[in-house]
């Protein structure tokens, strides 16, 4: 079931939006050549220790996981497209990284997420980054009070598919409130005018998730959790939490821009 937030609701969302915003803020300050991914987890679990948050992924396992998540980001690297679990593995020159991190605060979560590279940039991954942070750009302006679900979808894929990427299906943005994942769905890519009309307090997660080959699929790697490109693609994935207001949609998850 869905639940209308509230303004006020709305605004304890966004100061646990921005937790989020210096967590992703702070792991990415710390991505460099030799640090390992359980590196950038514990930096931002710093940020979340520090603001009294605690994580909605620790410990999170849905249906499909054979195990609890065990970390506080997932950090998916390359070819991995989300829900990379953090490891030793140590970052190396070139590497395109996707953090996504949550926080709970005082009983309202948010979730958000970014790509970037780590030493000397390929340019084709420069370009996949800029299209997610395009496509969540395009999604976001497409949330507002009287549009539909299908407008934030077609909007993301658009933009996807006019640059060449694959959308991996079965994947995509979601409700956030009480809850991490929460009704309804935000599919990324789908007809205008159909689904869910928005209105007012409604919060969701809006995120796109590009694969560099402009090929759909992907497999799910050993531990249960990384979604991996079929064909050794990069991958790319942008997020932020939004709420759907009267006045236009208002990002919950602000960071500052060196993220």
């Amino acid at each position: 079931m869905m639940e209308l937030k509230t303004d006020t609701s709305i605004d304890a969302m966004y100061e646990a939006g921005q937790v989020v915003g210096r967590a992703l803020t702070a792991a990415r300050e710390a991505a460099d050549v030799g640090v390992s991914l359980l590196e950038l987890d514990e930096v931002a679990r710093e940020v979340l220790r520090d603001a009294g948050a605690s994580s909605p992924f620790l410990g999170y396992r849905p249906t499909f996981a054979p195990t609890p998540f065990p970390a506080v980001i997932c950090a998916s690297v390359n070819d991995a497209i989300v829900h990379g679990i953090p490891t030793a593995y140590r970052l190396r020159d070139g590497d395109l990284v996707s953090i996504d991190c949550g926080a709970e605060l005082n009983g309202w979560v948010g979730d958000s997420a970014i790509s970037f590279t780590v030493g000397r940039p390929r340019p084709a991954d420069v370009r996949l980054v800029e299209t997610a942070e395009r496509a969540l750009t395009a999604g976001i302006a497409a949330a507002v009070v009287g549009n539909r679900i299908g407008d934030i979808a077609h909007a993301i894929g658009r933009v996807c598919r006019d640059a060449g990427y694959g959308i991996p299906q079965d994947f995509g943005g979601h409700g956030i409130g009480r809850h991490m994942h929460e009704d309804p769905g935000v599919p990324n890519e789908g007809r205008p005018g159909r689904g869910l009309p928005l209105r007012h307090g409604m919060a969701l997660a809006i995120e796109p998730m590009l694969i560099g080959s402009g090929r759909d699929d992907y497999h799910a790697a050993p531990d249960g959790w990384t979604l991996r490109t079929n064909d050794g693609s990069r991958a790319a994935h942008a997020e932020h939490t939004v709420a759907i207001t009267e006045s236009g949609p208002r990002i919950l998850t602000e960071r500052n821009s060196k993220a």
